[in-house]
């Protein structure tokens, strides 16, 4: 049996307590947690067993997408964690009194279940109370510990801290004390399937055979509303949305219109709207590191639904986070591109700070991951049914709200983005980095989507509102194409896409960074032109 005697710091695991928060006391010594350990893949095995020394795959998309999409038992077979690794984890739990409560060695997690004291022995780790906001957490401060027999098998631990982690990326047309009952939709206004009809996207198509994940971290939906809405308001067919529970959390709408339900059902009526006929899976999960990973992996994983768009409107600075979450975060949207499966992140809504007020640029993770769609948001007015203007969302002197957008402190600069004009950082050191969004699509509040949240009519924007919308039309995209699209985004960046699947966004800015031709850091490529997207795709994949 290993002793366990010599520690040393998990890289990357380093926090700092929020900024503001109290330290209040010592957490609860016989609280229970639960933590998920991720573990390396069994490619790491044998390339540690060769002797090889693994290069950083952080920027390698273009590597994934010249392949085609792996099973899940293919996926299983090459990058699982291997059973050896696990039974390692399960002697280290029993010397600490932990509890393997589930693991996967397909997701390469492993939920280990103790006491505070017992996690603070196992981990070298002093836990917290923190009070912040008038809210708590628990947490801690520097870094977490691992004995040196787990040092090349554990890559990150999450749960010790539970930290809300991420914001919701919606905007209301008018603050929560405003509102009313109302007896007509806002001149200006949209609702999804209006803002689709605007973009042209695809009439041939519904989302038939097609699965949508959306992850939230908070609220949930009535039936009752769905139904109304979609039937009553949109007069379209009500689609397939099913609850999945991650970890314990489950649909709980807090029956108020200014909570997360509004995230909810914003999620889910631009994404039903625009593929009715598909099934929208909402993957319910707590707001901390560990709930928002553990529910992506639950969408990319799941075999029973197999969703093959997941739609993410939940985000944060990147500097928020621990830069083992941005990286392992950023390996499992990777293995969402393994798997073929497209993924939509919500750019922010709060410009080029991220809403920091530090004196610098931020751009909103998961959003900044090489390997998602990042979203980002424009003001769209029409005339006889067609765009007559389109700018950059930015409201900020109303305290309405502007496009998250900038670049990467974090992810180098991807291939694919190699001659699109990204902008080294404006931060010291003006690091080379990933371009934030890709695209974009109405997200204004003034201009936003008209829909239903416990039992009210109200109108919500936001990014939150543009990757649910993107996410619908790879729904449709993949049901034309009879396959997935997969890791869209350097094909969109390939010259047959970028010249004709876009409406250009070249006025407006969101601070930082102006609105210009081509790419910008406020509105990617622009907004879709969603007639043009199926064969732009076809063209730039035969190039790839």
């Amino acid at each position: 049996m290993p002793n366990y005697k010599d520690y040393i710091p998990l890289p990357g695991s380093e926090r700092v307590p929020l900024i503001g928060a109290q330290a209040a006391g010592a957490a609860n010594s016989e609280e229970t947690l639960q933590v998920t350990l991720l573990l390396r893949t069994r490619t790491d095995v044998e390339t540690a067993a060769a002797g090889i020394t693994k290069s950083s795959e952080l920027s390698s998309e273009n590597s994934s997408a010249r392949h085609r999409h792996l099973s899940h038992q293919e996926f299983l077979d090459t990058y699982g964690a291997s059973q050896q690794d696990l039974q390692k984890i399960e002697a280290f739990a029993h010397e600490y009194n932990l509890t393997i409560a589930e693991a996967s060695l397909a997701k390469r997690t492993v939920m280990l279940v103790g006491t505070v004291a017992s996690f603070a022995k196992a981990f070298h780790v002093e836990l917290k109370r923190y009070e912040h906001s008038g809210k708590s957490y628990r947490g801690r401060s520097g870094s977490i510990h691992i004995p040196t027999e787990l040092a090349s098998i554990v890559r990150a631990v999450m749960g010790l801290d539970n930290r809300p982690q991420a914001h919701p990326h919606f905007r209301t047309h008018l603050p929560p004390h405003h509102m009313h009952v109302r007896t007509a939709q806002p001149e200006g206004t949209f609702t999804p399937a209006q803002v689709a009809a605007i973009y042209g996207f695809p009439k041939q198509a519904d989302g038939t055979g097609q699965c949508i994940a959306i992850v939230e971290l908070g609220g949930g939906f009535r039936s009752e509303d769905i139904t109304h809405y979609f039937l009553d308001v949109l007069k379209l067919p009500v689609p397939r949305v099913v609850a999945v529970s991650v970890d314990g959390s489950s649909n709980a709408p807090a029956g108020s219109i200014s909570s997360p339900d509004a995230e909810v059902m914003l999620d889910i009526a631009v994404a039903g709207a625009v593929a009715p006929r598909a099934t929208i899976a909402v993957y319910f999960a707590t707001n901390s590191d560990q709930g928002f990973y553990n529910a992506i992996a639950a969408a990319v994983h799941d075999t029973r639904y197999n969703p093959g768009i997941i739609s993410i409107s939940w985000g944060g600075p990147e500097s928020t986070w621990s830069q083992q979450s941005l990286t392992e975060y950023n390996n499992l949207l990777q293995d969402a591109v393994r798997l073929g499966v497209t993924v939509c992140v919500a750019s922010g809504d709060n410009g080029s700070t991220d809403g920091l007020q530090d004196g610098l640029e931020h751009v909103d993770f998961p959003s900044s991951s090489p390997f998602v769609l990042a979203c980002g948001g424009t003001s769209l007015k029409i005339a006889d049914d067609k765009i007559s203007q389109e700018v950059v969302w930015n409201e900020m002197d109303k305290q309405q709200g502007a496009t998250g957008g900038g670049v990467s402190d974090f992810f180098p600069k991807p291939t694919y983005q190699a001659s699109a004009g990204v902008p080294p950082s404006r931060n010291p050191g003006n690091f080379v980095g990933r371009g934030v969004p890709d695209v974009a699509g109405n997200a204004d509040p003034l201009t936003g989507y008209d829909v239903y949240v416990d039992g009210q009519m109200t109108v919500l924007g936001g990014t939150s509102a543009v990757a649910p919308l993107w996410a619908g039309l790879v729904a449709l995209v993949n049901q034309i194409r009879a396959k997935r699209a997969g890791n869209l985004t350097p094909l969109l960046y390939a010259k047959n896409a970028a010249t004709s699947a876009f409406y250009n966004v070249t006025a407006g800015n969101n601070g930082a960074y102006s609105a210009s031709p081509g790419w910008s850091a406020c509105t990617g490529w622009g907004s879709p032109n969603g007639a043009s997207i199926v064969s732009a795709l076809d063209a730039s994949q035969s190039e790839i």
